[in-house]
């Protein structure tokens, strides 16, 4: 069964919470979440709490590897996927999504694929790397990462497949899901308009069909693999005005993904504006009162 997930990243900067309350709203199948300096993201009573309010299982966890979660954990970078598989396991994830080591990790980079096994056995979760981008800098290419960005050509066992990242890079995305084979067991479901070398500088993470990689081949080719996974959105919506309209992007990356997948859309709960959450403590409130003018029997 291929899931639709969202990734709390999908609404940053928005707090965790509201990132359960809008995938709940627009009907996704669960959340993966995105490990920040948020403290809920890292907490796994917290985020089984939020799963069971919202009713969302967390399908993944993000490990903190982004610039901005530098000192997130520690800065030891085994230290840091091993907490996220330990997260991934307390919350019911199967996933843990991690980016190939830094060039400058040359300990952590040297012994990766190792690290990577090691935990992914001991805490039984699949430890799925990400596909990323070359670096410039003055124009000049940069190696960030090493062995690189691409995983397809590491001796790895699950890798992410983001789009986004594959336009930076200027890479075909059917032609890379071909490349990952079997080992593709997750992905980050975007778009991006150009790479590198045709003047793109941000990963943009566009909507699906915004931009100019093969994103519904992709899909489809994955339903014709009978390929089995998370398809989780990682779109940026920081340009939205309103919650409506952010709710509105949200919607129309989840309901383009349905339709490539040919997954039946989930009954999502009802948009009732930003005043919503209290429309049930009024019933309540109105219950009770209800109840007090009872005569009471005896």
């Amino acid at each position: 069964m291929i899931r639709i997930g969202m990734s709390t990243s999908a609404v940053y900067p928005l707090p965790t919470e509201q990132a359960f309350r809008l995938a709940r709203l627009a009907g996704f199948d669960g959340v993966e979440v995105m490990v920040t300096k948020d403290e809920i993201t890292q907490d796994a009573d917290a985020l089984l709490a939020l799963s069971e309010r919202y009713e969302l299982p967390i399908l993944s966890i993000h490990a903190p590897v982004l610039l901005l979660t530098a000192f997130v954990w520690g800065r030891d970078p085994r230290v840091k996927l091993r907490k996220s598989a330990e997260l991934a396991k307390a919350v019911g994830a199967d996933t843990v999504v991690v980016h190939p080591p830094f060039r400058w990790q040359a300990e952590y980079a040297r012994d990766f694929l190792r690290i990577v096994r090691e935990i992914s056995t001991e805490y039984e979760v699949q430890i799925a790397i990400e596909n990323m981008f070359p670096w410039k800098v003055g124009g000049k290419n940069l190696k960030a990462y090493s062995p690189g960005p691409d995983p397809s050509i590491m001796d790895c066992d699950a890798m992410t497949l983001d789009f986004s990242h594959a336009s930076l890079s200027g890479r075909d995305s059917l032609e890379l899901a071909m490349a990952m084979g079997d080992r593709l067991r997750h992905v980050h479901l975007c778009d991006g308009s150009g790479s590198m070398d045709e003047g793109k500088v941000f990963d943009e993470h566009l909507l699906p069909g915004h931009g100019s990689e093969p994103v519904a081949e992709v899909l489809e080719y994955l339903v014709g693999q009978g390929w089995h996974g998370s398809v989780v959105a990682e779109v940026n919506t920081r340009r939205a005005k309103t919650m409506q309209e952010r709710f509105e992007l949200l919607k129309e990356t989840l309901v383009f993904a349905q339709d490539c997948l040919k997954v039946a859309p989930r009954k999502p709960f009802g948009w009732h504006g930003p005043h919503y959450e209290h429309l049930g403590m009024f019933r309540r409130a109105s219950r009770r009162a209800i109840t007090a003018l009872r005569p009471s029997s005896r």
